[in-house]
């Protein structure tokens, strides 16, 4: 695949994890699996006790980290919700409100 063909297949999305995702080391897991599978973005603690991210990749990728989160001892996902939304050409994962 070349460049134009690898651009033209990244997307991003806005997700929010509901359950036991605060305090479990969430973010950290979901930083390293970013790292792993290429994807860029942010992720962080909500008020309500929930969990934001921007995660930006090509389909699969960002498919690929979301089930190495969920495979993290102590975390439990009871409800995700997920917005599409244009990329934006960011670059490194980072843990907000550190």
């Amino acid at each position: 695949m070349d460049r134009a063909e690898y651009s033209s297949k990244i997307i991003r999305k806005h997700i929010v994890f509901y359950g036991r995702v605060q305090g479990v080391g969430f973010r950290y897991r979901a930083y390293y699996a970013a790292q792993s599978y290429g994807v860029s973005g942010w992720v962080k603690n909500r008020y309500d006790g929930s969990v934001e991210m921007e995660a930006e990749g090509t389909e699969e990728s960002i498919d690929d980290m979301l089930l190495a989160i969920g495979k993290g001892s102590y975390i439990s996902i009871e409800e995700i919700r997920v917005k599409t939304l244009p990329p934006e050409g960011s670059q490194g994962f980072k843990i907000v409100g550190e």
